[in-house]
């Protein structure tokens, strides 16, 4: 994970600021209960940094820009041999969002590769981990505006990017959703990020985000997205969305599918609605024998992702 720094992702005023934090740090908080957490903190902000995350959490501190760890860092494979590998995509900002920094994020997978001690994996793709969910046998699922969109990779053939993804994290299987949510695609969004769309939580099976209320332009969205998943053959498992609609932004992009497994447990965004519950019950069906623990993720949705946008999992390897 990365503590929010100073910038764009934190607000504007000292309460918007501190909720930011309050809420990255009790993400953090969830995750040590069952496995190790290490954070990156900028020099700056070392000292809040402590006073906010268990005392468990490692801390180290790099230069930031941003907290997205999802995007800004590496995507952890394992090797034939058993041996972890970080791959380095190329990052800019999302596509070179016109309100994004990137100068020291760019830097930040080879300062993970570095932490955990694991070979980096230079890609000169434009990628960000929240573009990408696999199975961990071969598929993977993209989206079109993110991996072949306009500011990443726009004069790149699909056959490219699936020779990339093939070459970096061994996926020979590659699945090309058309899009993501709705709310994604304004200012401040990724243009479709996978991880809020349609995750694996085994081989064949998918957990999809339904949007149930026709009056949400997500409605047509979710349709669309089970029509291209159903042509793939796989188990597809529906997860309604929650009942809230809008925000004081507009449509929300409020998704129970961007959540984290961890070891012998789910950590799922929560969003003080009556979907948290519903949600809950699916993730208990789908992850057995994992606790479902729920954090509020209301503060981070409204800075632009969720709890799996800001966190990034190490496998264990065995060599």
């Amino acid at each position: 994970m990365a503590f929010p720094p100073a910038g764009y992702t934190l607000g504007d005023t000292p309460a918007e600021q501190a909720e930011a934090r309050e809420s990255w740090a009790a993400v953090a908080n969830a995750i040590i209960r069952f496995e190790p957490v290490t954070m990156l903190v900028d020099p700056a902000d070392a000292a809040i940094a402590r006073t906010l995350v268990d005392p468990a959490v490692e801390l180290v501190e790099a230069p930031l820009d941003d907290a997205w760890m999802r995007d800004i860092g590496p995507t952890f494979v394992i090797g034939s041999d058993g041996s972890v590998g970080g791959v380095d995509w190329v990052f800019n900002g999302w596509g070179a969002s016109s309100w994004a920094t990137w100068e020291k994020d760019a830097l930040v997978a080879e300062r993970v590769c570095d932490v955990a001690g694991v070979e980096r994996i230079p890609s000169p793709m434009i990628n960000e981990g929240g573009g990408i969910h696999v199975n961990g046998m071969g598929t993977v699922m993209v989206t079109r505006t993110v991996q072949l969109g306009e500011g990443r990779n726009s004069d790149w053939s699909p056959e490219a990017v699936e020779a990339e993804l093939l070459r970096t994290i061994g996926t020979d299987r590659v699945i090309w959703l058309e899009r993501g949510l709705t709310r994604d695609y304004d200012e401040f969004g990724t243009r479709g990020h996978v991880d809020i769309v349609a995750t694996f939580c085994d081989e064949v099976t998918v957990l999809y985000h339904d949007q149930r209320n026709p009056e949400h332009p997500d409605f047509e969205v979710s349709a669309q997205v089970r029509r291209e998943l159903e042509r793939h053959g796989l188990t597809l498992i529906p997860v309604p969305a929650p009942d809230t609609l809008r925000d004081d932004e507009g449509w929300v992009d409020y998704s129970y599918i961007n959540h984290l497994v961890v070891n012998g447990a789910v950590i799922l965004c929560a969003f003080a609605d009556p979907g948290d519950e519903r949600a809950a019950e699916i993730m208990r069906a789908a992850y057995p024998g994992r606790e479902v623990v729920l954090v509020d993720a209301r503060p981070i949705f409204a800075r632009g992702g969720g709890i799996h946008c800001i966190t990034q999992q190490q496998p264990r390897g065995s060599a």
